[in-house]
């Protein structure tokens, strides 16, 4: 069995409130080691013996598909168990579900709806915890979006992403969250209805402040001026579809088009989305397919990154 030593073993992925710069940067270049060996045609079995569950609530195509390939080719077995295959939170309650998957596996994914139930995983299984998207935090998407941007800029800090649309889904928050720890310049250009909720903005102020990231919020075009992307997300998250009619009236005068994209005064802007898009809604077919788009290496990156996170807690 490949020998691996795992700088951060033992550690869950619940957000990245209380991972450092230079954790996350360790992980951002362990991503980018494991996506040079995985083009390069290696094969490795790091994870030889080892298993992880993957708890899915809600539907995913990357997430789903970075964990089971990244785990299975490095000799993992990865078990997928959607709502129709445990009790988790019904019959048997989260505490309970953590305590027995704890003593069968060596790592536990969850994709799902509520923040405490990751939480809650983590705490009552004492095995390394990957939140794979709650309704609150995205980790694994920030962490390949970021690695996204430095392998089109090489350089991260300093840069200025501008996110549009829905200000207050779990991507915009987890995207502010890392910005603010890398020293990424973070806008928001959102109706005010849609701002990110104040705690969070309270959360990554002192982590802006000490990096040195502005974070801005507003309502009009000129919070993108200067970006280096521009990013959006589907403007009806799952589980709001009662709300499409509304939420689309709304988010209209925010979808990324190409005036939007020139409003950045910047030829060089690129355009990112964590996929799946509703192309002519949040972004025009244009956009999404031009050569400013990174929406690809975005899915790519997912992989990667997801690998890197399981080595570096495993």
């Amino acid at each position: 069995m490949e020998t691996f030593k795992a700088p951060f073993k033992g550690r869950s992925l619940l957000n990245w409130i209380d991972w450092t710069p230079q954790e996350i940067t360790t992980l951002l270049n362990l991503s980018a080691q494991v996506k040079a060996e995985s083009h390069r045609g290696e094969v490795h079995q790091r994870f030889l013996g080892k298993t992880i569950a993957l708890i899915f609530e809600k539907r995913s195509t990357r997430t789903r598909s970075s964990f089971e390939t990244a785990f299975g080719e490095e000799g993992g077995h990865p078990v997928f168990m959607s709502t129709a295959d445990i009790q988790l939170g019904g019959k048997e309650s989260v505490q309970d579900t953590a305590r027995v998957l704890g003593r069968m596996f060596n790592a536990i994914e969850f994709r799902g709806f509520k923040q405490e139930h990751v939480e809650q995983l983590a705490q009552y299984s004492g095995i390394p915890v990957i939140n794979g998207l709650t309704d609150e935090f995205h980790p694994t998407q920030a962490l390949a979006d970021v690695l996204t941007l430095r392998e089109t800029f090489e350089e991260v800090k300093g840069l200025h992403v501008a996110f549009c649309g829905d200000g207050r889904n779990n991507v915009a928050r987890s995207l502010m969250l890392i910005c603010a720890k890398l020293g990424i310049n973070f806008s928001i250009f959102s109706p005010e209805e849609l701002y990110p909720d104040k705690k969070i903005q309270q959360i990554c102020a002192p982590f802006a402040e000490e990096s040195g990231a502005k974070i801005t919020i507003g309502s009009t075009k000129n919070v993108v001026k200067g970006a280096n992307c521009l990013y959006t997300d589907v403007w009806v998250s799952m589980g709001e579809e009662s709300l499409k009619n509304q939420r689309t009236a709304l988010l209209r005068p925010y979808q990324v088009n190409a005036d939007l994209m020139h409003a950045t005064g910047n030829s060089d802007t690129i355009f990112m989305h964590c996929l799946p898009a509703v192309k002519e809604q949040e972004v025009t077919e244009e956009v999404f397919e031009s050569t400013a788009s990174r929406v690809w290496d975005q899915a790519e990156n997912r992989k990667h990154t997801i690998k890197a996170i399981m080595l570096g807690i495993m």
